[in-house]
């Protein structure tokens, strides 16, 4: 294949970090072609940065030039599953930032969705959402490249490597994320994002552990271990009654998360068919900058994946302007006191790592270390833990 035209599809943070991972890529294999934009001046914006000369806001058009292989789409997930279906039909490959896609409202839903929907209902609205997606990637033959970066973090990549060299079985994957609120205005609302914290961050948990099983098994045995039920629980932790209390002191004003019908805070137990266990914990109300982690409990050892903080660089400053201008690390909310700035974190995190992957499998005719499976299992999962918050009780997953 000659040089795979790419067609990003939204122009802010998202997107902009695909563009800059694209960028160290060497020339001949991937091009940008083409922008589209809801709003002229971001797409304007990405396209005076990355040089990119075909800029629109219908997406039609984009879908329609030839020069344009791949659809790499960055926009809030309740546009994913149509944009995806468009693209497939088009004959084009996907990139998609998680999740595939949830649940985000019909006609006659009263609002807001997230407080007056039941979750067996939108469990069966985004179940539905992800399997059309997967039947039209896989009727149209093309590829479908889910971008779950913690399956491609050299953490989780020397993780895997350690548990083929044991002999041990996992018996808990306990995964967590946790930081101050999402940088995206879209977070705050269920009809644009599909649920609060578990969907928007909890997603990266669960795709690791459900990743990490699966692989086990198609080492031990030939074959993925599924999960088969979950159990969770969520919570609105920053309309809590002891947020209240710290509002009226002015000791909340660093958590950045005020979410309208969403969770900010969820834990869940996920099953596995083997009688091992995932937990995840997910809160947008956790200071002192991004916290990613996955540990592997297992017969013979214990594997601890950071994919955040490291002790590679550390800083000590009396007042936050001494390093301004200088990037730390995401979502921290002061570079005053000792702090540990992130290297490479486009690199350790697994963006760079999974945009290579798929360029490749598109190019070579073969599927992604993480593709359209992985994504409608999250989402299956996700959902299942909504019910389960709700109801009190265990889900049993289909």
């Amino acid at each position: 294949m000659s040089t795979l035209g790419i067609g990003m599809v939204g122009a802010r943070y998202g997107a902009r970090m695909h563009v800059a991972n694209y960028a160290k890529m060497p020339r001949d294999l991937v091009e940008i072609r083409g922008v589209c934009s809801r709003t002229k001046e971001s797409g304007d914006a990405l396209a005076r940065e990355a040089r990119i000369a075909f800029v629109t806001n219908d997406y039609g058009l984009l879908l329609a030039r030839n020069d344009i292989d791949v659809i790499d789409i960055c926009v809030p997930p309740a546009l994913h599953h149509e944009f995806a279906i468009r693209a497939a039909q088009a004959g084009k490959h996907i990139i998609m930032e998680k999740p595939l896609t949830g649940y985000f409202g019909i006609s006659g839903d009263p609002e807001p969705i997230g407080a007056c929907v039941r979750r067996a209902r939108m469990r069966e609205g985004a179940r539905s959402n992800a399997h059309a997606v997967r039947q039209v990637v896989r009727s149209a033959g093309v590829r479908f490249c889910y971008a779950e970066n913690w399956v491609y973090a050299p953490p989780i990549e020397k993780m895997r490597r350690l548990i083929l060299a044991s002999r041990g079985s996992i018996l808990e994957i306990r995964a967590e994320e946790n930081h101050s609120g999402s940088n995206s205005i879209f977070s705050r609302d269920w009809k644009s994002t599909g649920g609060g914290a578990l969907l928007r961050m909890g997603v990266h948990s669960v795709g690791a552990c459900l990743h990490l099983k699966q692989w086990e098994g198609e080492l031990r045995q030939g074959k993925g271990i599924r999960p088969v039920w979950v159990l969770a629980d969520t919570a609105d932790l920053v309309h809590s009654e002891a947020s209240q209390r710290a509002r009226k002191a002015d000791a909340n004003r660093w958590i950045s998360a005020d979410p309208v019908d969403v969770e900010n805070w969820a834990n869940v137990v996920i099953g596995f068919e083997d009688g091992s266990r995932g937990t995840i914990t997910v809160s947008d109300v956790g200071l002192g900058g991004l916290n990613t982690r996955v540990t592997a409990f297992m017969t013979d050892g214990v594997i601890k994946a950071n994919m955040t903080a490291n002790n590679a660089i550390e800083t000590y400053a009396p007042d936050e302007s001494i390093f301004d201008g200088e990037y730390f690390t995401e979502k921290l909310e002061t570079r005053a006191g000792w702090n540990r700035p992130s290297c490479d974190e486009d690199w350790f995190r697994g963006f760079s790592q999974e945009l290579e992957d798929f360029v490749a499998a598109i190019r070579d005719g073969r599927e992604a270390r993480s593709g359209i499976d992985l994504a409608v299992d999250c989402v299956n999962v996700i959902y299942a833990a909504y019910e389960s918050a709700e109801t009190g009780m265990r889900v049993t997953l289909l």
